[in-house]
């Protein structure tokens, strides 16, 4: 019986109740993420309450939302701020919590029609909205920067000058960002999860690009696992505890695809200035604090830790599992030329999502009567930006030799659909 001849099921009609649930469990599990995360890296102690306020604009920014900085310092001071980062620990969080509770009444189901699912979806979309027109207007806050005892401490009471670092959001293109944001992570769940039901229509595309799409989500979680594994052993073995919990509770995946796309052979550019800097791993520090902009790759990795070579091994084993698996899901008529260059596409595409997502660009400074910045703790500049067509050029050539190396490895599990005899 084809996908068009099977029966219908009568639509099932999904309330606002789910949808309020599962708008409110990804809300409540990345606040309480960003909530830990910031307590961790000591924003607890901010002046003027602006701790749950930096709560809300830290969710803000997880999915995708834009946040305007702004300083002020009177007429005896200028101060300056600026910020780009993805807390990508809470967005991976409010992803996968999300899809879950998208997914939850549709279980158990083979098919579901495009209307049903169109219309599930919008009751979500709808309450996201409210969300995130709620969040845009809560995040928002200015408070004073502590400049430390002594002569400037004495002119900006003199004055009546004390700095002030705000931050607010747009919030037209935090509701777009954050609209397209869940759009994005309700397609991802359709494509990846192996029992979403699909429209009768789409069945026949489940075959070529679900296998592939799972493999590429399997492959990013591993490396978050891998990440949370090696940044445990760091809390244990040399301490920062509390900086670590941070990193691990807001951007444990910056810092694992970071390194995936550096096992690949991808080149970053940053720099590390003033106050800012990374508890770990400690080589990423040490390389970019340097008076000029520094090259990150597995070069220069190698250069202060020999044992940084284990991100090329890692590459391999994983790629080569994670294209096992796709070959192993797909239908067995599917050749190898077919799965590497399915493979080749998906893991571009990876690649590109992680230059996008984990670059990094963050700096605050104070002027005094407009000459120069004053260090002292009281400017700095943190940036990471990719080589980016680079790294999207060898995640192809990872693809292509990955995908054929997984197709063969699989011909022999091969269990659904027509066994092809042809020449590879």
């Amino acid at each position: 019986m084809s996908p068009e001849t099977v029966p219908a099921r009568p639509v099932a009609r999904h309330g606002w109740v789910q949808a309020a649930a599962t708008v409110l469990t990804g809300l409540a599990v990345m606040v309480v993420l960003a909530t830990l995360g910031l307590w961790a890296a000591g924003a607890a102690d901010l002046p003027d309450g602006a701790f749950p306020r930096v709560v809300t604009a830290t969710v803000v920014a997880a999915v995708g939302g834009t946040l305007e900085l702004s300083g002020n310092a009177g007429e005896l001071a200028q101060a300056r701020a600026g910020l780009t980062v993805i807390p990508l620990s809470v967005t991976l969080a409010g992803a996968l919590v999300i899809g879950a509770g998208f997914l939850r009444p549709l279980r158990h189901r083979a098919v579901a029609s495009a209307r049903e699912l169109a219309g599930w979806a919008a009751r979500i979309a709808v309450l996201w909205l409210l969300a995130l027109l709620g969040l845009s207007f809560a995040a928002r806050k200015t408070f004073a920067v502590d400049v430390g005892k002594g002569t400037l401490s004495d002119l900006t009471d003199l004055f009546d000058s004390t700095p002030k670092v705000g931050f607010t959001t747009n919030v037209p293109l935090t509701v777009l960002f954050g609209l397209l944001w869940l759009a994005g992570v309700l397609v991802l769940t359709m494509l990846v999860a192996p029992g979403a039901p699909l429209p009768g229509r789409l069945l026949r595309c489940q075959e070529s690009v679900r296998p592939t799409a799972h493999a590429m989500v399997v492959l990013l979680l591993v490396y978050v696992g891998l990440g949370l594994v090696a940044a445990l052993a760091s809390a244990v073995t040399r301490g920062h505890v509390a900086e670590t919990f941070a990193v691990i509770l807001l951007g444990l995946p910056n810092l694992a695809w970071l390194a995936l796309s550096l096992g690949q052979g991808a080149t970053w550019h940053g720099r590390v200035e003033g106050p800012f800097g990374l508890s770990m791993p400690h080589v990423l520090d040490r390389i970019l604090r340097t008076p000029d902009v520094a090259t990150l790759n597995l070069r220069t990795l190698t250069e202060y830790d020999h044992g940084m070579w284990w991100l090329l091994i890692t590459e391999v084993v994983a790629l080569s599992g994670v294209a096992f698996l796709m070959a192993a899901r797909s239908p067995a008529r599917v050749r190898a030329w077919q799965h590497a260059l399915r493979l080749a596409v998906a893991l571009a595409l990876t690649v590109l999502m992680i230059c996008l997502l984990c670059r990094v660009s963050a700096h605050y400074g104070l002027s005094l009567l407009g000459i120069g910045e004053l260090g002292g703790g009281l400017s700095g500049e943190l940036f990471l930006e990719p080589q980016l067509w680079q790294a999207v050029g060898l995640g192809v050539l990872w693809g292509l030799a990955a995908g054929f190396l997984g197709a063969l490895l699989a011909r022999p599990v091969h269990r659904r659909g027509k066994v092809e005899t042809k020449p590879l």
